[in-house]
């Protein structure tokens, strides 16, 4: 290829269409659920750091995360090459599809664009309102875009036949960048922090998913006194680790999850899961699926 001289050549791909096979990778994480959450990535675009490698890295860092560790969800990673993997993936695998539960697909999300998040098809779904919650209440320049039809495997997954509620977590999309399936997709393109970045935010989601949850007040005729338990301070005023408490007692009647506490108080899911915690220690709260109706 160096040899060549510079100009525009005419490439005669010399192909059949005769029976093959196809490779893809799969990794499972077993967790308490036989529910899963779907995690899938692609490996067919040789060396693009960005649009190939980034999301095999990522998606291979959180795999690692997980191992040992005491689940909720079980967890299915994917390493397919695009298009034709996933609509392979989900053919031959029907009786795992009704399993999936969230899922989102991660790619493209070392470069220095915002974190993006593309809604599911049905764009209502738990994992669409996670995603969304946690970039806004980030701090950080993110987006958060409607689906369409047409982009990387999650519109395989979203097709109407399956429907699953999977989204996409990347950087600048495919096309928007000028590197964008080219040879300067290189390492240089991708930025350590940037996926460190985006590594962080599939760790928060996860973390969301599987620390969400509905629950009862144990004693929800009128606020409980908390000074006696040692969650409130002894100046006067709610800061708010105390305000997140307040928000978690008084919507916690047995059917407002915490990821729905946290939308409508504005709070940071990990505030609103932190102050769970606190209130099941004192046994203020418990899981609504526990006898009892909390009155």
């Amino acid at each position: 290829l160096t040899s060549l001289p510079e100009g525009e050549y005419e490439v005669r791909i010399d192909s059949t269409l005769a029976p093959g096979s196809l490779t893809y990778g799969e990794h499972f994480v077993k967790g308490r659920s036989e529910e899963e959450i779907l995690i899938s990535c692609h490996v067919c675009h040789p060396s693009l750091a960005n649009d190939n490698l980034s999301g095999v890295t990522v998606a291979t860092a959180l795999a690692r995360s997980l191992a040992g560790r005491d689940l909720r969800y079980s967890y299915r990673f994917l390493f397919l090459p695009a298009t034709i993997g996933a609509v392979a993936w989900l053919a031959g695998n029907s009786g795992t599809v009704g399993r999936i539960r969230h899922g989102f697909v991660v790619t493209g999300c070392g470069n220095t664009g915002p974190l993006i998040w593309k809604k599911s098809r049905r764009g209502d779904t738990d994992i669409d309102r996670a995603a969304a919650h946690l970039l806004k209440t980030s701090g950080k320049a993110h987006e958060v875009r409607d689906f369409s039809p047409y982009g990387y495997d999650e519109r395989q997954y979203c097709s109407p036949g399956y429907d699953l509620p999977v989204g996409r977590i990347s950087r600048t999309p495919y096309g928007e960048y000028p590197e964008y399936h080219t040879s300067a997709d290189n390492l240089e393109f991708v930025k350590p922090e940037r996926l460190s970045e985006s590594l962080d935010f599939c760790t928060d989601l996860l973390y969301a998913l599987e620390a969400d949850g509905v629950y009862w007040n144990t004693s929800p005729r009128g606020e409980p006194q908390l000074g006696k338990r040692g969650l409130y301070r002894s100046s006067g005023g709610a800061g708010a680790d105390e305000l997140s408490l307040l928000w978690v007692l008084n919507l916690s009647d047995g059917r407002h999850s915490l990821l729905d506490i946290a939308e409508r108080s504005g709070l940071a899911f990990a505030q609103v899961a932190g102050a769970r915690d606190l209130l099941v220690g004192a046994s203020l709260l418990r899981p609504a699926n526990e006898k009892g109706d909390g009155k």
